[in-house]
């Protein structure tokens, strides 16, 4: 079992360094990712209009469309992924407090998250930054990359071990391959988003202090700071403790543009 458990530790290493290329061995390259984003999105929005969820005409949505539209040039100069992005904003009418990003730079937002939290243009940038920063540095191919080769260790993992692992020790690599490559993972990349979206908002010349204030309306929404173990997101409370160190590279591009 020692063994075993050295294995999947250099798994984990891998994992963390070369998931994005993983995803283009496995298919799921930069272009084909972001054409299926774009047919994805297209159906989505089609069908919220036929059922008039798509909200193209409200101050919320034209809050949120001028945060977008100031964002995408900034966004742009950041683009390394070698594929230039065709940006689209869908606005959805939903309490649901909620936004998400798609590969290639489709970019969702529930009507709820400004509303319910009376969000201020800052704060909408600060959500616009974070979910951005999640297309460019292509996450969802990395999360692809990263499930593959969590597959992977534990199929090398069950395979090494024999039938004399029981049904204890297969739950053991499961859980393990999840907390030592999944979870960790994913939530390294959620404060990946946050601090270019931070770094985002304030070359836009939109106070990142705002992010610091978003996360404590979403604690108060929340009820408590939550915890960060087995879970996909770092706690509210951690995200803003992490905000606050680097606020002060953030407020020195934004003061250089006042």
């Amino acid at each position: 079992m020692k063994k075993l458990a050295l294995s999947l530790c250099a798994m984990t290493v891998m994992t963390i360094s070369g998931c994005a290329s993983f995803a283009d061995m496995a298919g799921a390259d930069s272009a084909t990712l972001n054409a299926q984003s774009a047919q994805s999105f297209a159906k989505m929005t089609q069908e919220a209009r036929a059922k008039n969820q798509l909200d193209s005409s409200s101050s919320t949505y034209q809050r949120i469309n001028t945060v977008f539209n100031r964002l995408k040039p900034y966004a742009d100069q950041m683009n390394q992924t070698g594929q230039r992005f065709q940006w689209q904003l869908a606005v959805l009418k939903s309490d649901t407090v909620n936004a998400y990003v798609a590969p290639g730079g489709k970019v969702v937002f529930y009507t709820g998250i400004v509303n319910k939290l009376n969000l201020t243009n800052d704060e909408i940038a600060a959500v616009m930054g974070h979910e951005m920063t999640h297309a460019l540095e292509e996450h969802a191919k990395s999360k692809i990359g990263a499930q593959a080769l969590t597959n992977l260790a534990i199929g090398i993992g069950k395979s090494y071990a024999g039938s004399s692992i029981g049904d204890l020790g297969s739950a053991a690599i499961d859980l393990g391959s999840q907390v030592g490559i999944g979870l960790p993972y994913s939530r390294n990349l959620e404060s990946r988003a946050d601090y270019g979206g931070l770094m985002l908002m304030a070359k836009a010349g939109y106070n990142p202090n705002a992010a610091i204030s978003l996360w404590e309306k979403m604690n108060r929404l929340d009820g408590a700071g939550g915890g960060s173990f087995l879970s996909t997101h770092p706690s509210n409370t951690q995200r803003i403790g992490d905000m606050r160190k680097n606020l002060p590279a953030a407020l020195a591009v934004y003061n250089q543009r006042r």
